[in-house]
């Protein structure tokens, strides 16, 4: 492979990898209290029962 190839692949990983980084850095973790979590939980029983009633 010519030289200019080598640097376009190295340049795409590069973005690649900067770009889960800065995802990784700037994730903050979403504080829940336990009668939300309780909510979610009902939530995706709910959809995965309606789901699975679609199928």
């Amino acid at each position: 492979m010519p030289w200019y190839a080598w640097l376009i692949l190295v340049v795409a990983i590069g973005s690649i990898v900067g770009g889960l980084m800065m995802l990784r850095d700037t994730a903050t973790k979403v504080d829940m209290t336990e009668e939300q979590r309780k909510r979610v939980a009902e939530r995706n029983a709910e959809m995965d029962a309606k789901e699975a009633q679609d199928r």
